[in-house]
């Protein structure tokens, strides 16, 4: 059998495979050259950035658990215009698209950066993270009310042309609403999901692990809930999903294809092992060819339900 064709599109994205970086675990891309041939990813998807350079939380700021990692960077970033300035022009260079993460305290800042990036033509797309669960302006306020992450889309969407991705928290009680509230308003495909909040306690000092106290919980940890929220979105709204939390391995990211997501994001796993995200890629074209499938799209959808006989 002939390689796969693992081409997807997401919304006016076309991507090579269906293997992209998820933002804060990947840099600006040129971090990963050394261990990975970029070109071969199907998209990236920069560090979050705000309109000036953020510091983010003071340290420590990461903590390991037993089945992944504790969080709480809060966003630190070199701001928009280093970002154009500095990181761009490498960016450019490459062949998969590029997407600028982008998050603010206020409405009117998300806004202010969509129009700030809408003349950079290297980027192609935008995702916009109202779910951040560390940074205490913003970020929870924004994911878990429906009717103002809906504001936040919808005033994104009058200041951009391109690919309008937005990142849903998990942290809420029913993402679907959600989702539909990030459809209705403009997005052209959603990001599920990201981390969890949590937090961990050093039982000799009686202290919280992170000086932010809670974090974003990631790794193989959170799979089954961003398996099962990607699952529930993919029933509640027609544009494309990416799913994210807890992809390791093929096996994972087949299995995210497979309850309804177009495309995946690779995140924790590129701290573990750099260069995991090829080891994906390949692996997925290998199952494929293994199981016949000649193409990655008849996968996308394919979960089975019901009793069994």
């Amino acid at each position: 059998m002939n390689t796969p064709d693992l081409t997807v599109d997401i919304g006016n994205l076309v991507l090579e495979n269906p293997v992209m970086t998820a933002s804060g675990t990947f840099g600006y891309a040129r971090e990963f050259e050394p261990y990975i041939d970029l070109n071969r990813l199907g998209g990236i998807i920069v560090k979050g950035l705000s309109l000036t350079p953020a510091k983010g939380n003071p340290p420590p700021r990461i903590v390991e658990t037993e089945c992944g990692m504790l969080n709480a960077i809060g966003l630190e970033n070199v701001g928009i215009d280093a970002f154009v300035r500095d990181k761009l022009p490498f960016l450019q260079s490459l062949r998969p698209p590029v997407i600028a993460n982008i998050y603010g305290k206020t409405i009117d800042e998300y806004a202010r950066l969509a129009e700030r990036l809408e003349s950079a033509t290297a980027v192609k797309g935008v995702e916009v993270n109202i779910s951040c669960p560390n940074v205490k302006e913003g970020g929870v306020v924004f994911g878990s009310d429906p009717r103002i992450a809906a504001e936040v889309v919808a005033a994104v969407r009058r200041k951009t042309s391109k690919h309008l991705m937005v990142k849903l928290s998990p942290n809420v009680t029913d993402i679907a609403v959600m989702a539909r509230a990030a459809e209705d308003a403009g997005a052209d495909s959603l990001s599920v999901i990201n981390t969890i909040t949590g937090m961990a306690v050093d039982l000799s000092t009686r202290r919280p692990k992170l000086a932010n106290i809670t974090g974003g919980l990631s790794g193989p940890a959170i799979k089954p809930i961003a398996l099962r929220m990607v699952w529930q979105v993919a029933q509640a709204v027609k544009i494309p999903i990416v799913g994210v939390g807890g992809i390791m391995n093929a096996t994972d990211a087949l299995e995210f294809l497979m309850v309804g997501a177009t495309a995946v994001q690779v995140g924790t796993a590129n701290f573990v092992n750099p260069t995991s995200t090829m080891e994906i890629i390949y692996g997925m074209a290998a199952w494929l060819r293994q199981e016949g499938i000649d193409d990655v799209k008849k996968l996308i959808g394919s979960l089975v339900t019901g009793v069994l006989g």
